[in-house]
C-alpha cells in the first residue's frame, strides 16, 4: 500500500509553496492590523487555477480530486498563510456538481473555474438553531416562477467578497420530528443581483476573519436557481461534508507542520545556559508528541480522501480525520508557544497568529464534540445523545 504523494501532486505541492512565498508574513500581519480581506492572495490563486481544481475539466476545472485540493491548501496553511478567506470555493462545490442540472453547471461553473465568479459564501447557519440544520427557520416561498426568501443567517463567512452563495432554506415544513431534514431546499444565490434584499454585518473575531451576520428580506431567486429536488436540500448539500471534513483536516495538518516548524528552528538555534533550549526534553518532548500525532492524522486525512475521491464510503474517515488532523495542530500551536515563549506572543514570529487561527478548526465547520457523537452512534452503534 503507497502512502506517499505521486510526482504530479508532489510538484503541486511545490507550485503552491512558490505561490505562498510572494505573500510573506508580513503580507498576512498588515491585513490583520487593518482587518482587510486578502484580495491579492485570492486573485493569485484563482488566476492560477488552484480554486477550480474540483471542477471538472470539461468547465474549464483542474479535474483533480479532495486528495489534491488537500494538498493546495495544506501548502497554503503550511506556509503561514490562511486558506480561509478561499477555502469555500473548493467545498461549496459538491452540491452544484452533484446535484445541479447540466444548464446550471454551464452556466455557473465555467465562469467560477475562470476566476470571473466567486462561489465563496454558504448560507446555513441560523442564529437560533446552531448545529442543528434542520431547524433553521429562513423560508423560501413559490411565487409563479420564483422563489421569494425571507429570513436570517449567521457566522456567514465571505459573503461580502462572493458573487453567489449557496442558501439553505425551508420549502415545506417538516412532516414529524423524525423526518426534520425534508422539506429543506438548496439555492444558488446571485448576490450581485440581491440589491437591498439582502444586508451583511460583519462580526468582529479574535483573528482576521471574514464572517457575517445576513438578513434576507423578500429576496426573489428564479426557481432555475433551485439546485436539485425540492425539499431535499439537506441530504444535496451533506453530500458535500465528507469533503468539507477532508479539506479542513488538510488545513490543520498544515497548520500543525507550520508550528513544528517553526518551533524546531527556533529550539535548534535558542541558546539560553550555553546550549540550544532543543536539547531539553521539556522543549523536545512536546514537540515530538504533536509530530507523531501530525503523521497520524496526515494519513487518516489521506485515507479519507482516496475514499472520497473513489466513491466509496467515508463518513467515519472524514470525521476521525478532522478531529484528529485539528486537535494535533492544537498540540502543536500549544508545543510552538511553549518552545518560543516570550516571542509566541510576539507578532513579528507569527505563531500568535496562528495559534489563534488553528483554533477555528477544532469548532468550525463541525464542533469536534458533533464529530465524537457521530463516530459513537454512527459507527460505534451506542445510542444517540441527541
Amino acid at each position: 500500500m503507497e502512502f506517499g504523494l505521486s510526482e504530479d501532486q508532489l510538484a503541486i505541492r511545490d507550485a503552491v509553496r512558490d505561490v505562498c512565498q510572494k505573500f510573506p508574513g508580513e503580507y498576512w500581519r498588515g491585513l490583520e492590523a487593518s482587518g482587510a480581506y486578502p484580495e491579492e492572495f485570492v486573485d493569485t490563486l484563482n488566476k492560477l487555477g488552484w480554486l477550480s481544481i474540483l471542477i471538472p475539466e470539461e468547465y474549464g476545472g483542474g479535474g483533480l480530486g479532495v486528495l489534491e485540493a488537500g494538498v493546495v491548501l495544506e501548502e497554503i496553511h503550511r506556509s503561514g498563510a490562511n486558506a480561509n478567506a478561499c477555502h469555500a470555493q473548493m467545498y461549496t462545490m459538491g452540491a452544484l456538481l452533484r446535484h445541479g442540472s447540466d444548464e446550471q453547471k454551464r452556466r455557473w461553473l465555467p465562469e467560477i473555474a475562470a476566476g470571473r465568479l466567486r462561489l465563496q459564501a454558504f448560507g446555513v447557519t441560523e442564529p437560533d438553531a446552531g448545529s442543528d440544520s434542520t431547524q433553521i427557520r429562513t423560508r423560501a416561498e413559490r411565487r409563479g416562477g420564483d422563489y421569494v426568501i425571507n429570513g436570517q443567517k449567521i457566522y456567514i463567512s465571505r459573503v461580502e467578497q462572493s458573487d453567489l452563495m449557496l442558501l439553505l432554506a425551508r420549502t415545506a415544513p417538516a412532516p414529524s420530528p423524525e423526518q426534520r431534514a425534508s422539506g429543506l431546499s438548496v439555492f444558488l444565490v446571485d448576490l450581485r443581483e440581491a440589491g437591498d434584499a439582502v444586508e451583511t454585518r460583519r462580526i468582529p473575531m479574535m483573528f482576521n476573519h471574514h464572517t457575517y451576520e445576513v438578513f434576507i428580506s423578500d429576496l426573489v431567486v428564479p426557481a432555475e436557481n433551485l439546485i436539485g429536488e425540492e425539499g431535499r436540500g439537506f441530504r444535496h448539500i451533506i453530500d458535500g461534508w465528507n469533503a468539507e471534513r477532508c479539506l479542513i483536516a488538510s488545513e490543520a495538518v498544515g497548520d500543525a507542520r507550520f508550528f513544528l516548524d517553526r518551533a524546531s528552528a527556533y529550539g535548534r538555534e535558542r541558546e539560553v545556559f550555553g546550549r540550544p533550549i532543543g536539547a531539553n526534553q521539556g522543549v523536545q518532548f512536546p514537540l515530538a508528541q504533536a509530530y507523531a500525532n501530525t503523521e497520524a492524522a496526515s494519513l487518516m486525512r489521506y485515507q479519507a480522501a482516496t475514499l472520497f475521491d473513489q466513491g466509496r464510503s467515508c463518513g467515519a474517515e472524514a470525521n476521525a480525520a478532522k478531529l484528529l488532523a485539528s486537535q494535533a495542530s492544537s498540540q502543536a500551536s500549544q508545543a510552538a508557544m511553549l518552545t518560543l515563549g516570550g516571542n509566541g506572543f510576539a507578532v513579528e514570529y507569527d505563531v500568535e497568529r496562528k495559534f489563534r487561527e488553528t483554533k477555528l478548526l477544532e469548532i468550525a465547520p463541525v464542533s469536534n464534540n458533533l464529530v465524537l457523537a457521530f463516530l459513537g452512534s454512527h459507527v460505534l452503534g451506542l445510542p444517540r445523545s441527541y
